[in-house]
Formats: structure tokens, C-alpha cells, sequence
């Protein structure tokens, strides 16, 4: 399938999203699509598929000039689209979230359960995925559920698949495994646009990469032709000299301490420690029991046995509440279901954490809450046009951006980052690193759990390996590279 977007404009209101946007795409091409968040990426693509509607411009297909009206039909005629938030239902089970609105029925109208589930099992053994297809989606992590949006995106038969950051959840073995069938797929002769942050992705599996910036093409070139230096300065305007910025970390007093932390059928004896101003890395396989640690500090989750303790001061946290009194903040892998209220504004988000201190007397100070959060969004660089706009309207890295303000404004002693830079663009993940070092120069410790090797060896002091809800490595920087962290998280010694 060959598709032609020309002379494409979108506005939502008085903001100009695109702004006469030409994009080409070839039968059987991975085709990167990338751009700082807020470019106006994934807008084109709702755009192709019907989600909205085009202010002026046209899309060809094969030479034929056609509108989508809703994604439905797009899907019907062979485009699919995998999207960076996902679309699970948390209540219904993972069987029933593969074949939703497409379920197998008898010329009767009984369900095809059999058929259903061999299908399934086809597409779970083709990811090399095993998720058991009557588990509850929501209960499955955050990796799992984007293999299950990928299965269900395979099972219709694309001829065009846009993936919007694809890979955020997945682990380096998952993402593996999920560039083995995009080569099938191409090879097959299916056009992919792939949008993703994560560089080394778009130049590992990619033929053509078009590069965008305030909605408008800044360039499209074969991906032989580029470089990291030149994409981002076609990114972002302007050159990213260092992808990290340097780090002088100083070790202070410890922090935090965890002491056997155990929970059955997900960590076991989990102990370390975390200093004052240092950067601890989280780095293991999707399901390996990082997150879960994580929730068992915070106090989302209970654990069986073991202690937590905070600058010498043992705790009980029973509560994420109890948690962020003792100066704990908690970014969560899954902005959209747990880290923001995305019907509330920008405001509200922000303040969410710290509500009660603008109001000393008992009546909130809107001035003072203005003024924290016009701080905060000039601090991250939230594209917004107003502090009170809806956080469901802001792209998914400003979203990211508002998630991490919310937590730096409770001034955290600890501060625990589980994926902070997922679906986040490379000018704002180094807006990010920044600030880490920021925060660990005031001497706040830091706890980053990330699926990104380059993240974790770039940004960590020192980095721990979880394998099957056990540590198995506690690596200084220096001793640290991909081969040996990969190594650990796969049972390796």
C-alpha cells in the first residue's frame, strides 16, 4: 500500500497543530516518524486514520484520493494503529481484549472460543510472549499489555501499521523480538511507521526517516544518509552535544535502606541501599519484579516481610499517603492510569501532592498555586498555552513533564523514577537528566528503574540487576556495561 499525505494543516482551536505537512510512504518501508513532543507526529496519524478530521490537504492511496471517517473503517481497509497510550480493558481478560468488536462467531451467534484461543496462541508464540490468555489485562504489567495491544494489531491483517512508540514498556529481549516480526512484516511487503524517542531503534530497524518539528517537515531522508547528531538538530534546532550530561556524584549519607524486602511469587531478600545525591539504576527483564519493589517502598503494595528505612528512621508505610509525608515521591511507569487525573488541569495535577500547603489558614491561595505551577512549567518546558488546560489535551511527553513537576514540588528526600523518560522526545529526556542532577546536587537520592540500557549505564552512579524477583547484581558505573547487565538480568552470574 502506497500512501501520499499532502498539504496537510490541523488546528484545534486558535492552536495550529500541522502546517501544510507533505509525508510519503512506500509498500513494504519501515519509515520513521519523529520529532519533539508536541510536533504534531501523532496527530498526522489520527489524521491518516480518521480519528480527526483534515482542515485542508489530501491522502492518496495507490493514486486514489480517499477520507477516512472514524478508525474503524481504516482498519477495515488495512490500517492499523498501535497507540503510545494504551487501550486495555483492565476488567475483561486478555483473550477478550485480543478479539474486542472482532469475536468469532457461529452462524448462530455462539463465540468461537477454541478458534479464538488458537489464534491468540498463534500470535503470542509468533512475539515469543506467554501471557496467560485468561488473566485479567489489568492485571497484567505495563510490558505485557503493550504485547497485547502489538498481538491484537497483528491479528488484523494489516497492510499499514503505525506504531507509536512501540517499544516504551519492552525490555531490550522484547524489542528483539518484536524487530524480528517487523522484518517478516515488511519482507511480506506491509508499510510500518514507526514513531519513536529512542534513536538507536530508528537507525537499527528503519529505511527512511522524516523528521518534524513544530508541525511542519523539516526533512526525509534514507536512514543511510543520517545521523544521530543530524536528526536531533533537525529535531529540536538546535545541536544536543552530550546525550548525558556529565555527572559529579559525591557519595553522602544513605538514604534509604531496604533490609530483606520480601513479597511471595514476586521479590525475595530484596536488600540495598541508596545514598544521598547518588542516582541508583533498576535495570532487568519486563516481569523480573522492578516495579513491584518500587510499590512495595512507596506503599501501593503490601510485602510479607523485610524493613524499610529512611535517613536512619525505620518506617511503616502502609499507604502511599504515609509514603509521601516521609518524603518519598513515586513517578509511575503508567502516567495514564496512575500518575495523573487526566480530566483535572495542569494545575490541579501539579498541586495534587502539596495541596494542603496553600492553605496555611485553610483557604487554597490561588495565587499561590499560580505561581508554583507557572514555576514548574517554565522549570520542564510544558508546551501548554495555560496552566488550566485539561492534562488529557497535552502530548504523552508533556504529560511525562507534568507527572515529574508534581513529585519535585513535595521536595522528596527519595525520589523514585520507574520509566521517566517513556514516550518522552531526546531535547526533553536531557531536559530531564538535567534536572536529576539538579535534584541530586540539593542531595536528594534517586531511584531510576529503566528498560534503557544507554539510560541506565549514561545517568546511574551505581546499578542493581533484578532476575525473577531476586538482585543479582550490584555494579558500580565503572564496572558496568551492556553485556554484563544483560547478563545478570537473564540469570547469568
Amino acid at each position: 500500500m502506497d500512501i501520499q499525505m499532502k498539504n496537510i494543516h490541523k488546528a484545534f482551536g486558535s492552536n495550529q497543530v500541522l502546517r501544510g505537512v507533505d509525508f510519503p510512504l512506500k509498500q513494504g518501508e519501515i519509515h520513521a516518524l519523529m520529532g519533539e513532543n508536541g510536533a504534531g507526529k501523532s496527530t498526522l496519524m489520527n489524521l491518516l486514520t480518521g480519528l480527526h478530521s483534515i482542515d485542508e490537504g489530501t491522502i492518496h492511496i495507490d493514486g486514489k484520493e480517499i477520507v477516512f471517517s472514524n478508525p474503524k473503517e481504516a482498519e477495515q481497509n488495512g490500517i492499523t494503529f498501535i497507540h503510545q497510550e494504551l487501550n486495555i480493558w483492565p476488567d475483561m481478560t486478555v483473550l477478550e481484549n485480543l478479539f474486542i468488536g472482532k469475536e468469532l462467531r457461529s452462524p448462530i451467534g455462539f463465540l468461537k472460543t477454541k478458534e479464538m484461543r488458537a489464534l491468540a496462541i498463534k500470535q503470542f508464540d509468533r512475539l515469543d510472549v506467554s501471557i496467560p490468555l485468561d488473566k485479567p489485562a489489568g492485571s497484567c504489567s505495563v510490558g505485557e499489555q503493550q504485547m497485547i495491544e502489538i498481538a491484537k494489531a497483528l491479528m488484523t491483517d494489516a497492510k499499514v501499521m503505525i506504531m507509536d512508540e512501540p517499544t516504551a514498556a519492552l525490555t531490550e529481549r522484547e524489542i528483539q523480538k518484536l524487530f524480528n516480526v517487523m522484518n517478516s512484516l515488511r519482507n511480506q511487503g506491509v508499510s510500518i511507521v514507526y514513531i519513536s524517542h529512542r534513536m538507536e531503534e530508528i537507525f537499527a530497524i528503519c529505511d527512511r526517516i522524516t523528521v518534524m518539528r513544530d508541525g511542519k517537515i523539516i526533512d526525509t531522508k534514507a536512514i543511510p544518509e543520517t545521523n544521530f547528531n543530524d536528526v536531533v538538530k533537525k529535531m529540536v534546532g538546535r545541536e544536543l552535544n552530550d546525550r548525558f550530561p556529565d555527572r559529579s556524584f559525591k557519595e553522602g549519607p544513605i538514604t534509604l535502606e531496604v533490609k530483606s524486602l520480601t513479597k511471595k511469587d514476586a521479590f525475595q531478600d530484596i536488600s540495598f541501599t541508596v545514598h544521598a545525591g547518588e542516582i541508583l539504576g533498576v535495570s532487568g527483564l519486563m516481569g523480573a519484579g522492578r516495579t513491584e519493589i518500587m510499590r512495595a517502598i512507596f506503599g501501593v503494595d503490601s510485602f510479607d516481610s523485610g524493613e524499610i528505612w529512611l535517613e536512619g528512621k525505620k518506617l511503616s508505610i502502609k499507604t502511599p499517603d504515609q509514603a509521601v509525608k516521609a518524603g518519598i515521591g513515586f513517578i509511575t511507569e503508567d502516567r495514564k492510569t496512575e500518575g495523573l487525573i487526566l480530566d483535572f488541569s495542569i494545575k490541579d495535577n501539579m498541586v495534587l501532592p502539596t495541596l494542603y500547603s496553600f492553605a496555611p489558614n485553610g483557604i487554597i491561595s490561588d495565587q499561590s498555586e499560580a505561581d508554583f505551577t507557572d514555576m514548574l512549567i517554565k522549570r520542564l518546558s510544558v508546551k501548554t498555552a495555560s496552566a488550566a488546560a485539561k492534562v488529557s489535551t497535552l502530548s504523552g511527553g508533556n504529560q511525562q513533564k507534568v507527572v515529574i513537576a508534581k513529585w519535585i514540588g513535595i521536595g522528596p528526600k527519595l525520589l523514585i523514577l520507574d520509566e521517566p523518560t517513556r514516550g518522552v522526545d531526546v531535547g526533553a529526556k536531557r531536559e530531564i537528566y538535567q534536572l536529576m542532577n539538579e535534584l541530586t546536587d540539593r542531595g536528594v537520592a534517586i531511584i531510576m528503574v529503566s528498560s534503557e540500557l544507554p539510560e541506565i549505564l549514561g545517568m546511574s552512579d551505581r546499578i542493581l540487576v533484578v532476575h525473577e524477583g531476586k538482585l543479582t547484581g550490584n555494579l558500580p558505573k565503572e564496572e558496568a556495561d551492556q553485556e554484563k547487565i544483560m547478563s545478570l538480568a537473564t540469570g547469568g552470574l
